[in-house]
């Protein structure tokens, strides 16, 4: 199975992406990435890095992820204390996630999945997060690999 995010809106303080799936037989056939079947709405930090001045010097604020394509397992989170999608060998991150939250302010680096019903915002994003982590442990039960590919 192959989650497809597609960055739709890059804003200066936040990213709005559209989350969709490909089935595994849609992967192997290479199937346009752009035809997954919508699944849900996504909010990240901004794509590129932003700097700020603060008293101890230069501080980073959390940026979006380099577009790729990276493997998807769940593992526990201990920052959470429940079972988590998790991107791994993400260039330059470690400890990239995939976990519900409503604003800019919740992503600290991670992807968020929701509905955007309001600009620069999701919602019901535990409703959604339940259902992703549904399809990828159906997908791992078949014996398929999960994968995301973010553009």
């Amino acid at each position: 199975m192959e989650l497809i995010l597609k960055r739709i809106a890059k804003k200066k303080s936040y990213t709005i992406g559209k989350l969709g799936i490909l089935p595994a037989a849609s992967v192997d056939a290479n199937v346009n990435v752009d035809e997954g079947t919508y699944f849900c709405d996504t909010l990240e930090p901004p794509v590129r890095e932003v700097k700020t001045k603060s008293r101890g010097g230069i501080t980073q604020k959390p940026f979006a992820i380099p577009e790729g394509r990276y493997p998807v397992v769940i593992t526990y989170s201990p920052k959470f204390k429940k079972w988590l999608p998790l991107l791994l060998n993400v260039p330059q991150f470690s400890g990239i996630r995939i976990h519900a939250g409503n604003t800019p302010r919740d992503t600290a680096g991670c992807i968020l999945v929701g509905e955007n019903k309001q600009v620069g915002q999701l919602q019901n994003s535990t409703l959604w997060l339940n259902r992703l982590k549904q399809k990828i442990v159906e997908a791992k039960e078949r014996g398929e690999g999960v994968w995301i590919r973010v553009i």
